[in-house]
Formats: C-alpha cells, sequence, structure tokens
C-alpha cells in the first residue's frame, strides 16, 4: 500500500510534541536548528535522540562535533523556533539576535529555555531521508519553575496552558 506524504504529515500533526533547538559547534561556526523530534531513549545511562535530515547542513556539522546541546522551549520563544526553522537562514551571525549562553562544551544553549543537556554522540542512524542522533546526557539543567512551554501542533506552534 502506498500511503500518501500529505496524509502521513497530517496524521503525525495529530500529534503534539514539545519544541527544541539543538545546536553543535564545528568548523568555528555555531549550527542550530529547531526540532520537535526529541525523545528520551534510556535512563541508565541517560540517552536522549533527535533526528536531522540528512542533507541539512546540520547533520554533517553536528556528527563533526560530536557534541550537541539542547534547549528545550519555551512559548515565548517562538521566534527563535520559526527562525531557526527557516530554510537557506545563513549559517553567519544566525545566532546573532539570539540570546544565548555557552555549556561547558561550547554548546549554544538558548536563554530562558525550559531545560538544557549537552551531550555526547553515541549512535547515528540512517533512517529514510533522515538521521537518528542518539547522544549521552553528560550536563543538564532544569527550571525549578518553568513558564509555559511552546508545543508543535498541526504544523503549528502553540503553547501549554499556565504552569502546572
Amino acid at each position: 500500500m502506498q500511503i500518501d506524504v500529505g496524509g502521513f504529515k497530517r496524521a503525525l500533526g495529530r500529534y503534539a510534541t514539545g519544541v527544541v533547538v539543538v545546536s553543535a559547534h564545528s568548523a568555528g561556526h555555531d549550527h542550530a536548528m529547531t526540532a520537535n523530534s526529541f525523545t528520551a531513549v534510556s535512563l541508565d545511562p541517560p540517552l536522549v535522540l533527535f533526528c536531522v535530515e540528512q542533507d541539512a547542513r546540520f547533520h554533517d556539522a553536528v556528527q563533526d562535533a560530536g557534541v550537541f546541546g539542547v534547549s528545550v522551549l519555551a512559548a515565548e520563544h517562538r521566534s527563535i523556533a520559526t527562525w531557526l526553522s527557516t530554510p537557506g537562514r545563513p549559517l553567519i551571525g544566525q545566532l546573532t539576535t539570539v540570546p544565548h549562553t555557552r555549556g561547558p562544551n561550547d554548546c549554544v544553549l538558548i536563554s530562558g529555555a525550559l531545560a538544557h543537556l549537552e551531550c555526547e554522540i553515541r549512535d547515528v542512524h540512517a533512517a529514510g531521508d533522515h538521521s537518528i542522533v542518539v547522544g549521552e546526557v553528560i550536563h543538564l539543567t532544569a527550571s525549578d519553575d518553568p513558564p509555559p512551554a511552546l508545543l508543535y501542533y498541526r504544523s503549528r506552534y502553540a503553547s501549554t496552558p499556565g504552569a502546572y
């Protein structure tokens, strides 16, 4: 049975996800991308994964870096998520107007994010037109009193209701 790409996207769009920015520092440049294909894999060891298009420049950059940062975005980061998911944005200067800090492994971490993780790559698996990048968490921080989270649902950004 042939699956219609549009129908596939609509079906998956019914699954609400959180939104993260994944970052890496490679060849003297900061690289970053918005992702909603991010999840925990294991507690022992602490593993997470994200998916990246194989022909995206971030694909090679993160593998070259060997480490990556993850910023779990708050609802207030919607414009950052939109910017870092814009195809063809310039590599140089893409983070100039994005408030950020650097983690212990030189990864860009978005200021005010709900949580930050820094990870070492453990595995990369080819999967269709994407790769699944699995990383072991080596540093993390999480907000004690987080604001509403940024969500992605039906191809649009949304947010969780007030604080829990």
